[in-house]
């Protein structure tokens, strides 16, 4: 059994902090959290590898980022 989702359908939303200057953004794909995991990856490598967070962890980290837990 693979424990590597197949991410070839999902479609991909870029982070709202990239500001479409083509730097430093990630992408993730909201439409697989319904199977309780959400795959990220480097915008800027869309063919190379994504990381897959559990939905709560992903939702966990989305608040700190909001809340300002991490300094700039």
């Amino acid at each position: 059994m693979s424990t590597t989702p197949d991410l070839s359908a999902v479609e991909w939303v870029k982070s709202s902090y990239s500001q479409g200057n083509g730097g430093d953004c990630l992408e993730w794909a909201p439409a697989s959290a319904a199977s309780g995991a959400v795959p990220v990856r480097d915008s800027k490598a869309p063919h190379g590898p994504a990381l897959t967070f559990e939905t709560a962890a992903w939702s966990s980290f989305v608040a700190a980022v909001k809340d300002g837990e991490f300094p700039a």
